[in-house]
């Protein structure tokens, strides 16, 4: 899962959302410097991510994926379900898309102190450029890549990505509308259990 179902799956606690959303700049034991809901959100990430890896349907729509995008078929895979959960946002969630994300920056800032180096960052270039609320549209899935491609070396070309999410839409949200249950279902167990923060 990308930025924005990491973000939603961690229920309406905002540090234990900002922790899911920086999860992945957290490794090893590094968690433990952050008070109690940001390591939960960290700690939620990592069994997001597990979860998500060994999930049957996840490696169906990667082996969809992975013709067109080799080893990076599981990125394309989370980015592509990221656009699924932007574009249905209301209908998956209750909630307006761009609340949320408004929302969820504002979080950002108050907390901006708290954040690892890598995302401050990039911080103000991700609210500024709207990107949760861009990941409804094909048009910010692209931009999206191209910023992947530049500054993390995804070795994928961004309109044949377009191209491919176009041509197997379809089969592709089937698989995400499928999952998505599921790992709601799972990351709300989580988050109601004593999840180990010490």
């Amino acid at each position: 899962m990308n930025y924005l179902a990491h973000i939603f799956l961690s229920g309406d606690n905002r540090k234990i959302q900002i922790g899911n959303f920086v999860g992945d700049a957290v490794k090893g034991h590094a968690y433990k410097k952050f008070s109690p809901d940001f390591r939960k959100g960290i700690l939620l990430h990592r069994a997001i991510d597990d979860y998500t890896d060994h999930h049957p349907l996840v490696r169906e729509a990667i082996e969809l994926s992975r013709g067109e995008f080799g080893r990076y078929a599981g990125v394309m895979t989370d980015i592509f379900f990221d656009y699924f959960l932007a574009t249905g946002f209301r209908r998956y969630t209750g909630k307006s898309l761009r609340r949320f994300a408004f929302g969820f920056y504002a979080s950002l800032i108050v907390n901006y102190r708290y954040l690892p180096e890598r995302f401050k960052g990039f911080l103000w270039h991700f609210i500024l450029t709207n990107r949760l609320v861009k990941y409804a549209s094909l048009a910010g899935i692209r931009r999206s890549l191209e910023i992947m491609v530049e500054y993390k070396n995804l070795g994928v070309d961004p309109d044949k990505a377009i191209g491919f999410l176009a041509a197997n839409r379809v089969q592709l949200q089937g698989i995400f509308e499928r999952f998505f249950p599921d790992v709601q279902e799972m990351s709300r167990v989580k988050l109601n259990e004593n999840m180990i923060i010490n």
